[in-house]
């Protein structure tokens, strides 16, 4: 009969054997992954699995997180974790072209002057807590520099397409081309009037900066095959043979971004007085629609027509009164009205629009609309010259009736696609567009213009913006998506991944308001002091003219300024302590809660089978 070994050896022979087995594991099984995630967080998509695989770029990845500034923040250091993983599982499955650093840029180091240097943000946090930075910097060999200036946790979603793109630029071996066709002055030009050079508008500068700018001359008969994007920006009064040209760069898989507008105010000739044309309608014409393309695509839209939304109605100063009237072809969208599963548009808050047009799929068309902007269901469609000839806003709102639908005022246009010009033989003709095409359309030229989304100003020779609304985004983000490869271009919006510690917030936020309680109070305390020196000090020279009971006042204020800092300190120190206490005692229960679990099941199970009688 075998002799059985004492229950407190086999319980530590256990323990020995599975913390081996756990080394063991760790060495054979390197590399190995199991994603049981509910959403597959750690799983990446085919898309970037193609894009790591097919690189051959020697890619250097630098991740500045401040880990121990984050101490405190358990939200933002659960993220920190995800992106690092993430961009160590990117790294493992790039079969050694990319490598990963992980950084933390403590205050006064030389890693946080790297990180500044980079171009990195440095973030506050909190009272007497150091600024932290997390953010991504990638450089290749040829001495190229990209960078994620920091990782937003309200962009989760998009955290693999960020990464994804970051590297898709860094791989690249030259610039993306864009061909811009514009008849309106968006870019650098000569102001004839002040003998100066004009910058051109503000997107047009933030797209020089990533990209390299083609201006084609009017009326073009090629399109260069080097061309990665080709822009339209109020394409009017284009020739039958520069629409055939465009034409055929989409046939051949090009991507192409179309700004279209039936009432283009940036149009030079709007400030012409307008005038009845013989044929009806007004002249000068300020309308742009590249009719054959759209036609012969199956993209529907009316020049002829203004979206009007008294519910995202803008409002503007009136003229007589001076005050703030709602202008109802003046449209300012927000996160409801933005598609939120598209990266163009997703994250977005605000889009303002000026006299925009509606965009449709056209009866018996082979593409797909994907709607990326949207009215609302209360809005409706307005001959474009009323628009023209009534500025008042109040007159634009007359005779108002809700369509009861929502008019898409931008979109993408994807799938299988025909030439618009069937009948033309030209030598090299494409008849069918060699892969699923790609278009962005949007119903507005004036989204483009600052006066809709940035305010800029000169700061010593240096252009400064300070947007108050998202279209240079939503424009970025329409160029990046499409100048990127077709599996970059494929990534879309993943689950999140925070599922939040409510407990551990619910007790940050009553701290927080704790803290912004005595902060106030201390500010309150501080602005009422500067009037009382203020008052004291009139018409005297400095604090030496104070008396004795006025120092004594001053400092008075002094001792109870450092009694609420010092206070301050002390609610942070109790937050930190709490959410410390808390986490230790997870991190006891996930360690050894499952093992003291199963040996005390042991026990148990080996307790009852000595008590149980022999057979």
């Amino acid at each position: 009969m075998a002799r059985r070994l004492p229950l407190p050896i086999a319980l530590s022979l256990l323990a020995v054997a599975f913390v081996a087995l756990v080394f063991a594991s760790g060495t054979l099984l390197r590399g190995a992954r199991l994603d049981l995630t509910a959403n597959r967080l750690y799983t990446l998509s085919p898309g970037t699995l193609h894009i790591l695989q097919g690189n051959r770029e020697p890619i250097h990845l630098q991740l500045f997180v401040s880990d121990k500034a984050m101490r405190n923040l358990p939200g933002l250091r659960s993220y920190a974790q995800r992106v690092r993983e993430l961009l160590q599982e990117m790294a493992a499955r790039s079969h050694g072209t990319i490598t990963l650093d992980v950084i933390d840029p403590q205050p006064f180091s030389d890693a946080e002057d790297q990180a500044a240097q980079a171009g990195l943000q440095a973030v506050p946090v909190g009272v007497d807590s150091a600024p932290i930075y997390f953010g991504l910097v990638g450089s290749n060999a040829r001495g190229t520099r990209s960078i994620d200036p920091f990782f937003e946790p309200g962009k989760e979603v998009f955290l693999e397409y960020d990464i994804a793109r970051l590297i898709v630029s860094l791989a690249s071996a030259h610039k993306p081309v864009l061909a811009v066709l514009s008849s309106l002055p968006s870019g650098p030009g000569f102001d004839p009037a002040s003998g100066q050079v004009t910058p051109g508008w503000a997107i047009d500068g933030e797209l020089a900066k990533s990209y390299e700018l083609r201006r084609l001359q009017a009326n073009p008969t090629s399109i260069g095959s080097d061309v990665d994007l080709l822009i339209l920006i109020h394409p009017k009064d284009l020739s039958a043979d520069t629409q055939y040209a465009i034409d055929q760069f989409v046939m051949r898989g090009g991507r192409l971004l179309v700004f279209v507008d039936p009432d283009a105010e940036a149009d030079p000739l709007a400030q012409s007085q307008p005038r009845p044309a013989p044929g009806g309608g007004l002249t000068p014409v300020v309308a742009s629609d590249p009719a054959a393309l759209f036609k012969g695509w199956g993209i529907a839209f009316d020049p002829g027509k203004v979206v009007r939304d008294p519910r995202n109605a803008l409002q503007v100063q009136d003229r007589q009164t001076g005050q703030l009237v709602a202008n109802p072809v003046l449209i300012g969208l927000t996160r409801d009205g933005l598609n939120q599963d598209d990266v163009v548009s997703a994250q977005l808050d605000s889009l303002n629009f000026s006299t925009a047009g509606a965009l449709a799929l056209a009866p018996g068309s082979t593409l797909a609309m994907e709607p990326l902007a949207l009215s609302s269901t209360g809005a409706d469609l307005v001959d474009a010259d009323r628009v023209r000839l009534q500025s008042d806003p109040q007159q634009l709102a007359e005779g108002y009736k809700p369509a009861g639908k929502a008019f898409v005022l931008a979109a993408r246009f994807a799938g299988p696609l025909a030439s618009a010009f069937p009948d033309r033989h030209d030598a090299g003709h494409i008849g069918q567009a060699r892969q699923k095409a790609n278009i962005i359309v949007v119903a507005d030229t004036d989204v483009l213009s600052d006066r809709m989304w940035v305010r800029a100003q000169d700061f010593f020779g240096r252009r400064l913006l300070n947007p108050f609304a998202k279209n240079g985004d939503f424009v970025a983000n329409a160029v990046d998506n499409l100048v990127g490869t077709p599996d970059l271009i494929g990534l879309r919006a993943r689950q999140g991944f925070v599922r939040p510690f409510t407990r551990i917030l619910k007790m940050q936020e009553r701290a927080d308001q704790n803290l912004r309680g005595k902060q106030q109070q201390l500010q309150d305390q501080l602005k009422a002091m500067e009037v009382r020196l203020a008052q004291l000090q009139a018409g005297k020279e400095g604090t030496a003219a104070l008396d004795a009971g006025q120092r004594a006042e001053l400092t008075r204020f002094q001792q109870q300024r450092q009694q609420v800092r010092s206070q301050l300190r002390d609610v942070q120190r109790q937050l930190n302590a709490s959410i410390e206490a808390m986490e230790t005692r997870i991190k006891l229960l996930d360690i050894l809660g499952v093992p003291l679990l199963l040996s005390l099941i042991a026990g148990w199970l080996a307790w009852w089978r000595r008590r149980r009688p022999a057979a």
